[in-house]
């Protein structure tokens, strides 16, 4: 099809200055029955990077479900690593062979839809009960080019036995958080842990902390955004928290706390699948992220997008289906997610389940970005928390730099 190989060209171009790739679609010139280029294709092709095994089985049932209710399209789905997305993207590019819905990270959409490869979804799928944080994650200058497949944030872990044992409430404020991590670290546990590796899984742990202020995620060296440094630093300088969680991932610190060795962290929903099968035993519950002048969080998740020139109908079909509340459900219980859509979040947890405070939570999680270039902007960011968390920089010195860089993109 021209307008395939016209976006191969496109992306091609995009690899050669190293934007982020988006995800195609393997509609080629024929139909799983042998139809000709111009006749409606029947096939319908997803490709994904999820490698746990549970949510590629959840997927599937999903899709086998979906082929076995009608006879109008044929869905398949491809795993592609999450490491290798983008050059299988430009390999199935310059093939004619690309898919028709991608499932990509939700900060990642963005640039995606520079590059001119999704389809306009504006007026062709309903958003309206979707949290506006998700919609806006696949949102680019007022038109919808996705949908929501779920939704995730982060949220306050803490052990309600080590707090009870210390005399201690659950904090709400920094200034509590502080207090709160000083009496629960002892010799053999530290009282707070997040992960705050240098790339976008550090960056998904700070921005709360930044946003908290009232600064955005391009204001850095301002006064908030030193503030939420700063904090950061004391953290480690005070040793309620480890210098280890420069090195840890949001798996490690899970890990961490399920032994014993951490009495809070901040983590993601995504958990606690793994937390009941594993430490069954563990007392712990979840509460909001404690705050500096207003609450925040960071939403997580994936986006469903449908491709330029492939099988819209087809897609949008699947799509209909695959966000209704049965099929959603399924979906986040397997993932350990929050339906995107508001509605069905709201009635998708038992009271006292402890998904509830991630509901809660996301009333105040912010989409990061929305901004093509937003890869080059969290690496300013992870690369200033890392080095203040470390010591290698003061926070002033880091803010100013990364400052500098974060300028140089956005303005």
């Amino acid at each position: 099809m021209k307008l395939k190989k016209a976006l191969a060209m496109g992306l091609a171009t995009v690899m050669a200055v190293g934007m982020l790739a988006g995800c195609g679609s393997s509609g080629g010139s024929s139909d799983g029955d042998g139809s000709s280029e111009g006749e409606a294709s029947k096939d319908v092709t997803i490709w994904y990077y999820w490698e746990t095994e549970a949510h590629q089985v959840a997927l599937d049932k999903v899709i086998q479900d979906y082929n076995e209710s009608q006879d109008a399209y044929e869905v398949t789905a491809k795993y592609v690593p999450f490491a290798d997305f983008k050059k299988q993207l430009s390999i199935g590019a310059s093939a004619d062979e690309l898919p028709d819905i991608a499932i990509l990270d939700s900060p990642d959409h963005a640039s995606y839809a520079t590059m001119g490869i999704f389809e306009d979804l504006t007026g062709k799928f309903d958003v309206d009960n979707y949290y506006e944080g998700t919609v806006n994650s696949c949102t680019l200058d007022g038109k919808l080019y996705g949908v929501p497949f779920g939704a995730n944030c982060l949220a306050l872990y803490y052990n309600e036995d080590m707090l009870n044992a210390a005399g201690c409430s659950v904090p709400t404020t920094w200034d509590e958080l502080m207090d709160t991590a000083k009496a629960l670290t002892t010799d053999s546990v530290t009282g707070l842990a997040f992960c705050s590796v240098q790339n976008e899984e550090g960056t998904f742990n700070f921005v709360p902390w930044l946003w908290s202020t009232g600064a955005s995620s391009y204001e850095l060296d301002s006064e908030g955004g030193i503030k939420a440094l700063t904090f950061a630093k004391e953290l480690i300088d005070s040793g309620v928290m480890s210098k280890e969680c420069t090195n840890w991932t949001q798996g490690d610190v899970m890990n961490q706390f399920i032994s014993g060795n951490v009495a809070m962290m901040v983590n993601g929903p995504w958990q606690i699948p793994t937390m009941q099968e594993e430490a069954p035993d563990l007392n712990w519950k979840v509460t909001l992220i404690p705050k500096d002048s207003e609450y925040a969080s960071v939403l997580g998740g994936e986006n469903y997008a449908v491709i330029k020139g492939g099988n819209t109908e087809g897609a949008l079909d699947f799509l209909q289906y695959s966000t209704a509340e049965d099929q959603v459900k399924f979906l986040m219980d397997s993932f350990g997610y929050i339906s995107a859509d508001q509605t069905i979040a709201e009635n998708q947890f038992e009271e006292g389940s402890p998904y509830e405070p991630f509901v809660e939570e996301l009333k105040y999680a912010q989409p990061r970005g929305p901004l093509a270039e937003w890869p080059s902007v969290s690496d300013a960011i992870s690369l200033a928390f890392n080095e203040v968390m470390t010591g290698a920089s003061t926070p002033e010195d880091a803010a100013a730099k990364a400052q500098e860089t974060i300028d140089g993109i956005v303005k």
